[in-house]
């Protein structure tokens, strides 16, 4: 006589991580449901994974006996899935608001709007379901930000005109649609998540301006129309702080300490805190001390004026770069190395999580190969 089929079991999911999220496949008059525990199986064999591995297993069998218990007495009720009936853009939205109610501070979550409104630009069915989400959908979605989008906004349209998305953007945006369908997998929501059948979009290394010290020196000796820029930008220059944090600094973050002036702020990018000592030429660019809560900076312009303040200011100061105010960053860490800093303090100045991040301004700045181009000997070339 056959046995006959398990009506509840315990399964397990491999995870990107590594790990295994356990549920249960239930299977009740023809029809399959699952019920995803929030249990997890840690990757690894040590004495002390395994011992975890043990308990979140016993546990799991527990969770699976109480279901079969239920079902035995007729009180487990099957319910279709319900994925079946979630809106994809219902979902996302909500993923974008929990991520920006978990962090406000972060910029991250603003990335997660940005791309809804290039996903409601590709898709014109709003109701379409996550189910209907599949790799055919993803990979439209992948050419259209590649080939099709536009950057779009007020300051976008004004400066730019119709201008292309970027790849860096468009490998972003591509981001949060990924982890968007992974969250639904790891959700139970779908049965397989289509971005891991198509490949991601890479990203394409921008060209890092930045200033000499000879170029800041020249900046500092000319005027400027709108002097809250020059000061702002300046002390972006010396101090390698960006917009975000310039523009939101009171003096209640400033601390003096011995002969250090020291900052002590959240970056509003990262969300971290950091310490940021600064010097005595950057501590002049501050001005008259104000009440703790007072703005240290509290005439910061639109970026369309900064911008272009920007570009007058260093045409009249003859320097032909295109200058943004991003790049007073990029100058005090290209200043940093060439004065002989180490790469893991530029790092922490600069706030960087990974000195991986900071890698790249050692490759701007590549003291090695200029040295090595300069033991090229004297040639006799001859006149032309």
């Amino acid at each position: 006589m056959a046995k006959s089929k398990e009506p509840i079991r315990l399964r397990k999911r491999k995870l990107k991580d590594g790990t295994y999220s356990l549920y249960l496949d239930i299977y009740i008059e023809g029809e399959r449901s699952y019920e995803y525990l929030k249990l997890y199986l840690l990757p690894g064999t040590s004495k002390e994974v395994r011992a975890k591995n043990k308990e979140t297993m016993l546990l799991a069998e527990a969770v699976k006996s109480k279901r079969i218990v239920e079902f035995q007495n007729g009180r487990f009720s099957f319910k279709k899935p319900t994925y079946e009936k979630i809106k994809f853009f219902d979902y996302y939205k909500a993923l974008s608001e929990q991520k920006k109610q978990e962090n406000p501070k972060r910029q991250n979550w603003g990335d997660w709007y940005s791309n809804m409104k290039h996903m409601e630009k590709y898709e014109t069915n709003h109701a379409i379901l996550l189910r209907d989400i599949d790799v055919k959908w993803v990979e439209g979605y992948k050419t259209y930000l590649l080939t099709k989008s536009t950057a779009f906004g007020s300051r976008y349209m004004k400066s730019y005109g119709d201008r292309h998305l970027s790849q860096n953007s468009a490998q972003t945006y591509f981001r949060k649609l990924r982890a968007c369908l992974n969250k639904a997998f790891e959700d139970g929501l779908i049965d397989e998540n289509p971005c891991r059948r198509v490949e991601s979009i890479k990203g394409k290394e921008g060209t890092r301006m930045y200033l000499t010290l000879e170029e800041v020196r020249l900046l500092a000796a000319t005027p400027c129309r709108y002097p809250d820029i020059k000061r702002s930008f300046l002390f972006s220059c010396l101090t390698g702080l960006r917009k975000s944090d310039i523009e939101k600094l009171v003096w209640g973050e400033i601390h003096k300490q011995g002969d250090y002036t020291r900052i002590i702020f959240t970056q509003k990018k990262t969300g971290g805190l950091e310490y940021l000592d600064i010097s005595p030429e950057a501590e002049k660019l501050l001005g008259e001390r104000g009440k703790e809560s007072d703005l240290v900076f509290p005439f910061m312009h639109s970026i369309s004026l900064i911008e272009d303040t920007l570009k007058s200011w260093t045409t009249e100061a003859g320097i032909k770069k295109h200058i943004t105010f991003h790049c007073g960053r990029h100058t005090f860490a290209t200043l940093m190395l060439d004065l002989g800093t180490d790469l893991f303090t530029v790092s922490k100045l600069l706030g960087h999580r990974d000195v991986k991040t900071t890698q790249i301004y050692a490759k701007i700045l590549d003291k090695n190969k200029q040295e090595a181009v300069s033991k090229i000997p004297k040639i006799d070339i001859g006149e032309k």
